[in-house]
């Protein structure tokens, strides 16, 4: 575990964290933690940036949201990938839980640790009460980390928003395309370069 000073105002951290030295962990801290017992399997909090932060509430929606999701990336039914849903998938410091991730290879594939960005074609938030998050931390994380595409299925309004083409400004990690889905429109699945596929919006929010 490392300790620094964290800025009320660090970007993307909530500014009730205080300007004290406060505990950082690393992957391995928080693995070590899950092993011990002092995180329990399914506790409301997952590791961004070396933060522990609690998840956001999920409504009805959400959950209905992220089912469709889950069924409409399986309907495309390409066998070299698979679909989570709220699987963690690993960076170097962050260990996010995404709604629902594209994934490659088997699902057994995976049972020694969790996949990272070279594994993933498509990682999806289902965004309600995490919108803001979703949009400014998790998006720095995912765009840090490599993740190629990114979903955001905006409940609020009503709209998917698509992130793709990770930016070269290094310094500041970000998607130099953002396009936005509405109600009627088809969103084309791509993987490897190739099209598998297209998902329909009224599809995700129902």
């Amino acid at each position: 575990m490392s300790v620094a000073t964290v800025p009320g105002h660090a970007a993307g951290l909530s500014e009730g964290i205080p300007p004290e030295p406060v505990v950082r962990l690393s992957v391995d801290d928080y693995h070590a933690m899950e092993r011990a017992g002092i995180l329990n399997e399914g506790a409301p909090v997952e590791l961004l940036e070396g933060w522990l932060v609690q998840k956001m509430t999920k409504y009805p929606q959400h959950d209905v949201s992220l089912g469709c999701t889950a069924d409409a990336f399986e309907d495309l039914s390409d066998p070299k990938w698979h679909v989570r849903s709220q699987g963690a998938v690993m960076t170097s410091d962050s260990e996010p839980e995404p709604d629902v991730a594209l994934t490659r290879g088997r699902r057994r594939d995976f049972t020694q640790e969790h996949p990272g960005p070279d594994d993933i074609a498509i990682i999806v938030e289902i965004a309600e009460s995490s919108l803001s998050r979703d949009r400014t931390w998790k998006k720095r994380i995912y765009a840090a980390a490599g993740f190629p595409v990114y979903w955001i299925v905006n409940l609020i309004d009503e709209c998917v928003e698509v992130f793709e083409s990770l930016s070269a400004n290094t310094a500041t990690p970000d998607y130099a395309s953002h396009r936005v889905f509405h109600r009627g429109d088809l969103i084309p699945v791509c993987v490897d370069g190739s099209d598998i596929g297209q998902v329909a919006v009224d599809e995700l929010l129902s």
